[in-house]
């Protein structure tokens, strides 16, 4: 990855925009985690019994996961012809637009079956801007930064996710502690929602403040002359092994996170009998331990690798998948906390990386592309089934044990994945 150094100041200013824009983005992709956890069930499947409502429930969960490769499709070839800024900015702007009108959307008991057709529709729409999001933000980041400067840049994107955590947590501690139950189910779940209005002004700074990324402006000027390439169709023919490896890298990573976000808090409050706001502060301090790690271990990457990082934090996940809920089924909220942070800490030695990482595994011509399609692929096969899979492992074998057994699978497929691509912190 070849990169010219900016200028201090437009470099601070894009890494703060992409901080805030990814945080507020993600955070409008994981509140709906918790409100399917929490109020979706008998907002939206009044008649299922408690455990199918709840599956129903993290089902349109997934249907967000599922658009999220189309998301990585479509945006990743307008990434690559028209550039990163662009693309990027549609996908800001259609999240904010979704996630607000579910804050609006009206529940079974007033339009019946419209209303959860009518989630899954915007569940799919924050997927597929999720899904092009990611690509636009970390390569911005890192296709900006100098030489020896892009695992960290790149972690000012990926901290938006435990950021986006940690402020949908205090959204929903808010809500249920300021109002009743009542008021909490009528219309307080909607703010949460409503705010992601918030997002606008961050689009109009980019759109109007930063420039595109120095590598895409160099190679729009060297095609200038040449019809544009097809980067979709090219990364799919030529880069298939790196984009399934990739993907492998991000397995065991987005399974504990989507255990301990979504699955945890179904499993802790209707289970273990824990009040939810007592877990939502576990998982709302446990992300807060999370930030630090991803931006030392993308720092730490620049110097070490990114493959040491990202198999010292496999190695750790699969060794703590099955201490994780030996804890958590104490039902001790010290020891729930230390079970999540313990889990965060290793899935941030990956995650940090692997902004940095998956850019420089393709060429600048397919790079969004390539890069999208592998962290995509993996929301889609783990990520938002995962609450799903959590849910149905428990109600098939009833033991906890079972989950720990899925998240060792996952930290495997990651540690082999890493093993099997090269090392790339000194490409370019």
């Amino acid at each position: 990855m070849v990169s010219v150094a900016p200028e201090k100041n437009t470099l601070r200013r894009l890494m703060a925009a992409g901080l805030v824009g990814s945080s507020i983005e993600w955070y409008d992709f994981f509140i709906y985690a918790t409100a399917a956890a929490l109020v979706f069930p008998k907002l939206f499947f009044p008649e299922a019994t408690p455990i199918v409502g709840l599956l129903l429930s993290f089902s349109t969960f997934w249907a967000g996961f599922i658009a999220r490769p189309i998301g990585g499709l479509v945006f990743g070839h307008v990434g690559d012809r028209f550039g990163r800024k662009p693309a990027l900015v549609i996908c800001l702007a259609l999240m904010a637009a979704a996630t607000f009108l579910i804050g609006l959307l009206p529940t079974s008991g007033t339009i019946g079956v419209g209303a959860p057709l009518l989630l899954v529709l915007l569940r799919f729409l924050q997927g597929i801007a999720v899904g092009g999001q990611w690509g636009g933000v970390v390569l911005l980041l890192t296709e900006s930064a100098g030489a020896g400067k892009r695992g960290f840049a790149g972690t000012f994107g990926q901290a938006g996710v435990p950021i986006g955590v940690f402020l949908g947590n205090v959204a929903f501690i808010l809500a249920t502690t300021t109002m009743s139950k009542e008021a909490f189910a009528a219309w307080g779940w909607r703010v949460p929602f409503l705010a992601s209005a918030l997002l606008f002004p961050v689009v109009l700074f980019i759109q109007l403040k930063v420039e595109d990324s120095p590598v895409f402006r160099e190679l729009k000027e060297r095609r200038s002359d040449t019809p544009a390439p097809a980067p979709l169709k090219e990364a799919l023919r030529t880069h298939r092994k790196p984009i399934l490896l990739g993907a492998g890298l991000m397995f065991a990573s987005n399974a504990i996170f989507y255990v301990s976000i979504a699955g945890v808090l179904s499993y802790a409050t209707a289970t273990l009998g824990l009040s939810r706001e007592s877990v939502l502060i576990v998982s709302l301090l446990s992300s807060v331990v999370s930030i630090p790690v991803i931006l030392w271990a993308g720092h730490a990457s620049d110097r070490l690798g990114r493959r040491p990082l990202i198999i010292a934090g496999a190695i750790g996940l699969v060794v703590w998948a099955f201490p994780y809920f030996l804890l958590v089924d104490t039902a001790s909220l010290l020891w729930l906390f230390v079970a999540a942070t313990v889990g965060g800490i290793a899935s941030s030695l990956v995650y940090g990386p692997i902004a940095a990482y998956l850019g420089e595994l393709f060429e600048p011509h397919v790079r969004y592309s390539g890069a999208s399609l592998a962290y995509q692929l993996a929301s889609i096969l783990v990520s938002g089934g995962t609450p799903f899979i959590m849910t149905a492992l428990l109600g098939a074998t009833g033991t906890s044990m079972s989950v720990s057994a899925f998240l060792c699978l996952m930290g495997l497929v990651t540690l082999f994945s890493a093993l099997k691509l090269p090392e790339t912190h000194r490409v370019g």
